[in-house]
């Protein structure tokens, strides 16, 4: 007979553990102290909005529109191009670097992960895991982009579409798990 033996989860040791150093700790704390002056601002600040996330270490693009509704948890840790938008009530958990290229749209209500904890690990440490979205990809509404993903340059994630998987570039993903269901042309810029 095998005998097969689960490890208890380590709720007492999760806890304890740091995971956060002393800098980001602060860092937390002034931008909890700061978001009201994003989150309130009025819907045609993008400029205001730009500002203050550079002021906390974001790396933000020209002409780069975030709505006053999304929720960037650690802006140190996003860097985003030029003509680039986060939509209303977007969700940017960047508790790992979250990389946003040109051109990019990220929909209303979009949820970016670039955390997790390794469940296999009694302690289930936090785990922050990097996404990337290349150039020209679109983040449909409600879409969920998990830790460690690449978005292809023009990829298109689907409404409600759950991607745990790299995306080729130009591919066109749905459902949940997502699939490629097409492929976008690729369009020259007419200048």
């Amino acid at each position: 007979m095998v005998e097969v033996v689960l490890n208890a989860m380590n709720i007492e040791t999760n806890r304890s553990t740091a995971r956060y150093s002393r800098r980001e700790q602060w860092q937390r704390v002034a931008w909890w102290l700061a978001t009201p002056l994003f989150r309130w601002s009025p819907r045609p600040l993008f400029a205001w909005r730009r500002l203050l996330l550079r002021l906390f270490g974001a790396r933000v693009g020209h002409a780069v529109n975030v709505y006053p509704s999304s929720r960037i948890y650690f802006p140190w840790n996003l860097v985003i191009g030029d003509w680039s938008a986060i939509g209303e009530n977007a969700d940017i958990y960047d508790l790992g670097p979250v990389t946003i290229g040109r051109e990019v749209t990220i929909s209303q209500n979009a949820h970016l992960c670039a955390g997790t904890h390794d469940f296999r690990n009694p302690t289930m440490p936090l785990l922050k895991i990097p996404i990337r979205v290349e150039d020209k990809a679109w983040i449909a509404a409600d879409a969920f982009i998990g830790p460690g993903v690449t978005v292809g340059e023009g990829a298109v994630v689907g409404a409600r579409a759950v991607v745990t998987r790299d995306v080729e570039p130009w591919a066109i993903m749905a459902g949940n798990p997502a699939v490629k269901i097409g492929h976008r042309e690729m369009h020259q810029d007419v200048s």
